[in-house]
């Protein structure tokens, strides 16, 4: 997905992917959820999510919602803040420098 957002580019083709999650529940629940944490060239971060008709990233459509996607620049303490939220002790500490204890 291409999107431009405050005159910059956000690329999920160009960009390393550095974090994923999904709240477990297939593509067909209204409740699915995924998204992924991409770092740009830049030194940018982003996210890309993608939910079902009951999640953040719903579209309006015709009196309802459905499904849709989203993507979201992120500073990078709001990408560390996800990280913290979603990703495994070890997957944080190889993207953001070790943690003390």
């Amino acid at each position: 997905m291409k999107k431009i957002i405050n005159g910059r580019k956000y690329d999920t083709e160009t960009a390393k992917e550095i974090g994923y999650w999904s709240n477990g529940y297939p593509c067909s629940d209204f409740n699915h959820c995924n998204e992924t944490l991409y770092l740009k060239k830049t030194g940018e971060y982003f996210l890309y999510g993608e939910g079902g008709a009951l999640t953040e990233y719903a579209r309006s459509v015709c009196g309802g919602s459905t499904g849709g996607s989203r993507i979201i620049p992120m500073t990078e303490e709001s990408a560390k803040e996800w990280a913290m939220e979603h990703l495994e002790c070890d997957e944080y500490e190889a993207l953001f420098g070790e943690v003390e204890e």
